[in-house]
């Protein structure tokens, strides 16, 4: 692997560092974006987000530049025009890489799916300052001993996924990339508009198995290139659903 850095000017500079980075410098529809209010184009229809999760064995990683709940177990999927993807990881990234009006959120997970042709779409979660977040809590213990033993990876067992499987009112979506080189496009991306809550001793715990050039990993927000964010918004709608 070609390790890549956040700080400075590095992001602005994956794309030199392999020729299978080269989409981080000549990609035209890369993530993560700024969602600002004027761009965003308000859709005139329901879009569910079927997301059907189960508890599963996982792994915790430290892939040196992020922390990762790899799950070992089918952890569920989410449905698109009649299509599966499962989840097949997490991983935070601090600060947040997408941005609300050019506000930057301190946490920002990422829940990683994949359906058997490998079309990958990513759900996004900004997090503000408040009460402890039920899943962090529940990996404290795993992530103390990623930081202490300077392990690359620990074993544990079966992660609660209950707190992701909420129905969603309203969220964003749009056509990107994926936010670490290889930079690949095609990515679809759904950002949750409800920020959630995290503590800052969670925040600092996520950061601590990471060295200090990656405790900060969020890539610059990209150029938009003509792309459209779709706004769907089921308060808008005359809909019995809760």
């Amino acid at each position: 692997q070609i390790w890549f850095g956040y700080k400075g000017n590095a992001p602005a500079n994956w794309g030199k560092l392999s020729p299978d980075y080269k989409t981080c410098s000549i990609g035209t529809h890369q993530s993560p974006i700024n969602i600002a209010k004027d761009d965003v184009s308000p859709q005139n229809k329901l879009h569910d987000l079927h997301r059907q999760y189960v508890d599963a064995n996982a792994t915790v990683v430290n892939n040196g530049f992020n922390i990762m709940v790899r799950f070992i177990q089918n952890a569920g999927y989410m449905s698109q025009d009649g299509k599966h993807y499962r989840l097949e990881q997490l991983h935070w990234h601090t600060p947040s890489e997408h941005t609300f009006n050019m506000k930057r959120f301190p946490l920002e997970i990422h829940l990683v799916h994949k359906s058997d042709d490998d079309k990958i779409i990513v759900v996004a979660i900004l997090y503000e300052y408040g009460n402890i977040d039920p899943f962090i809590y529940q990996l404290k213990d795993a992530i103390i001993e990623l930081a202490e033993k300077n392990n690359s990876n620990i074993s544990i067992g079966l992660v609660k996924t209950k707190s992701f499987r909420r129905h969603t009112r309203k969220f964003f979506k749009y056509i990107g990339s994926l936010t670490t080189p290889p930079c690949t496009e095609n990515v679809t991306w759904y950002i949750l508009g409800k920020v959630r809550k995290v503590s800052k001793d969670q925040i600092a715990l996520i950061r601590s198995p990471l060295s200090k050039d990656f405790k900060r990993n969020a890539r610059p927000t990209q150029l938009l290139n003509g792309r459209i964010v779709e706004l769907y918004d089921e308060s808008k709608f005359n809909s019995s659903s809760t």
